[in-house]
């Protein structure tokens, strides 16, 4: 693995790409072991791939951005709480998938309101965006043979597909005025649309890149999430149509997610979910 000091000269992107790589170099390398769970209660868990991708993470974060501070899905904080700058890190997005040998993962690492990466272990994909624009970076294959890397492909979020992913995840904290799998019962959305449902978020970097029409799920505020906050942003600086699942703004009072490839499919979806 490059050494996390390479990054240290490097802009913002580079780095969110740098420890989301470094992850994903955990996670893979993990794969398949008998791995010790760590319970966090409620039936959810970490796994020893979870904690370790983490670190990795962490210690290319640290070394490029040293007066940065962190919150980490396992570790919490680490840093000064009143630090100008903050990084969110969901090192591996997709625990369930892996503990039973499933390879649908993500690696996400994302500064508040900046750049942001999510890493497929198990594709060598990495999406990323600087704020501005979105794109994929894709290393390892090819005519180069192993550690060959093509020249960033910009995202083209399109609802050709019409595939839509739907995260059926408890808890459920929009029920009974919305409920996932009600949705996928609407006549509207048999329709129009076929369902999907890989949990993990992932299925964002899909949206962004046109490998999926639309990503929805249940939840609150999730615009800080450690899960969402880059596959948010990464969706945003692709020009996909971003909000709620009631089509309000994400925010403090927001109502999980809905993330759509156009504004026609983002509206199709308001009108089976009751959003405005």
């Amino acid at each position: 693995m490059t050494s996390s000091e390479t990054y240290t000269d490097s802009d913002d992107t580079e780095v969110a790409i740098g420890a989301a790589r470094a992850g994903a170099d955990v996670v893979r390398g993990m794969y398949g072991r008998r791995l010790a769970r760590i319970d966090k209660g409620a039936g959810d868990f970490a796994t020893e791939a979870d904690v370790a991708a983490e670190k990795a993470i962490l210690d290319v974060i640290r070394a490029a951005r040293p007066d940065d501070t962190v919150l980490g899905e396992e570790g919490g904080r680490r840093g000064a709480a009143d630090a100008a700058r903050q990084w969110l890190v969901d090192p591996l997005c997709g625990t369930l998938n892996y503990a039973v040998g499933t390879m649908l993962v993500a690696v996400n690492v994302a500064l508040r309101d900046g750049a942001a990466a999510v890493a497929d272990p198990f594709s060598g994909e990495v999406f990323h965006t600087d704020g501005t624009s979105a794109r994929v970076r894709r290393h390892g294959g090819g005519e180069g043979g192993e550690g060959a890397e093509a020249a960033d492909a910009l995202l083209a979020p399109t609802p050709d597909t019409r595939l839509v992913d739907v995260n059926l995840d408890p808890p459920f904290p929009g029920a009974p005025g919305f409920r996932g799998v009600d949705l996928l019962a609407h006549p509207g959305f048999v329709a129009r649309f076929r369902p999907r449902v890989v949990s993990t978020t992932l299925a964002l970097a899909w949206v962004a890149a046109g490998r999926r029409a639309a990503y929805v799920t249940d939840g609150g505020d999730l615009s800080e999430s450690v899960h969402f906050a880059a596959g948010i942003a990464l969706c945003r600086a692709a020009g996909c149509v971003v909000t709620g699942v009631d089509g309000a703004p994400l925010g403090r009072a927001g109502r999980g997610l809905v993330v759509a490839a156009d504004a026609e499919t983002h509206g199709l979806l308001m009108s089976m979910t009751g959003g405005r």
